[in-house]
């Protein structure tokens, strides 16, 4: 039984979603060693920091490509919806640290976060491996990763290093930090809102159809989305 459950969880490694979301991961990668060799706001390359941005919003909007591939082709595997997430962490989180680094986020909101993912990652892994279940991602968790991106993002790009020139900044550009930054606290909301959600679906709602019949529902029902 054990080993048909972990068939079923590798089953579909190579379709075209997962592939995607391999590529995500590696995009992730690729981020961290641009955003480190930019510099504090950039001050050590533009044209770097630049590129950490661009790679950051491919990797982030791709999060959507995989998942509407494994939609559209009837491709949705737990694999698939285990590491989705995972690549998510891997480019928030690590966005989020070297952001804490460069003294570009304040060090408790990254914090916050950290403890917030690094709980629910352990709580996923907890329920896959006894029972098996993946536990999709709530609307709420959804809101979380759109803030958090579209924060970063606008943090990520070196707009303080170009406009910034002036012993006082720019009315604009001080009122541009201060929605980025108001971005990620609407973000840190919306993580631990989902968090209690995750946690009440993992432990508290019992499943009413086991893994052979959700597969048969799956194929038989149409397709929602999942993250």
């Amino acid at each position: 039984m054990k080993k048909n459950a972990k068939s079923s969880f590798f089953e579909g490694w190579n379709c075209a979603p997962n592939i995607v979301t391999y590529v995500r991961i590696a995009l992730a990668i690729v981020f961290i060693v641009l955003y480190l060799l930019a510099g504090e706001w950039g001050h050590n390359s533009v044209p770097m920091r630049w590129a950490a941005f661009a790679v950051f919003l491919i990797a982030a909007v791709t999060d959507k490509l995989d998942g509407w591939l494994a939609r559209k082709y009837n491709q949705v595997t737990k694999l698939g919806k285990l590491l989705d997430p995972i690549a998510d962490k891997v480019l928030i989180l690590a966005a989020l640290v070297i952001a804490s680094i460069f003294e570009e986020v304040i060090w408790w909101i990254t914090i916050l976060f950290l403890i917030r993912e690094i709980s629910i990652t352990i709580v996923r892994f907890c329920v896959i491996g006894r029972n098996g279940r993946v536990i999709a991602a709530s609307s709420a968790g959804k809101y979380k990763t759109l803030t958090q991106v579209i924060g970063l993002a606008m943090i990520i790009a070196p707009m303080a290093v170009i406009f910034n020139t002036q012993v006082t900044p720019p009315w604009w550009l001080t009122l541009y930090y201060s929605v980025a930054f108001a971005l990620l606290g609407i973000s840190l909301g919306f993580a631990f809102y989902s968090a209690v959600l995750y946690v009440y679906s993992a432990f508290f709602e019992k499943d009413s159809v086991d893994d052979s019949q959700a597969d048969k529902q799956v194929n038989e029902a149409p397709l929602t989305p999942l993250q």
